[in-house]
């Protein structure tokens, strides 16, 4: 039996697209605006009521499941939040394998990424 999960932070789900403006000209046509990103880096946030997506072209090879330590629903930071760090400890000794790992010895940004049974990546983005 696994500890209980430390809060990941916000939710969100990154979609690895084929055509930014296409995809985010039908996003859009389902209520979703864009909140955050640069076309020009080809990669875009978009917001929906508490739903929250990202757009990126080129920079995934498949759709994953995203969460940001420290960031609340609308990407504004936190007071106070588990790092990415300590959650990839806790992971690890639940005896979850990474797929990648967050550096130990740094502190602030960083990220790992996790493998569900089914395959599905899951990365852990911490940005402050």
């Amino acid at each position: 039996m696994t500890t209980p999960a430390t809060s990941l932070g916000a939710f969100s789900i990154s979609l690895a697209v084929r055509d930014l403006t296409a995809s985010r000209d039908f996003y859009r046509t389902l209520g979703f605006e864009p909140v955050g990103g640069k076309l020009e880096q080809n990669w875009l946030i978009l917001r929906n009521g508490t739903a929250t997506i990202g757009l990126f072209q080129g920079m995934f090879d498949r759709n994953l499941l995203t969460f940001n330590p420290g960031w609340d629903a609308e990407c504004a930071p936190l007071d106070r939040f588990t790092d990415v760090r300590a959650l990839q400890r806790q992971l690890e000794s639940d005896g979850v394998a990474l797929a990648t790992r967050a550096d130990e010895g740094t502190t602030g940004p960083a990220s790992f990424v996790v493998v569900d049974p089914d395959g599905n990546p899951i990365l852990v983005d911490q940005h402050v």
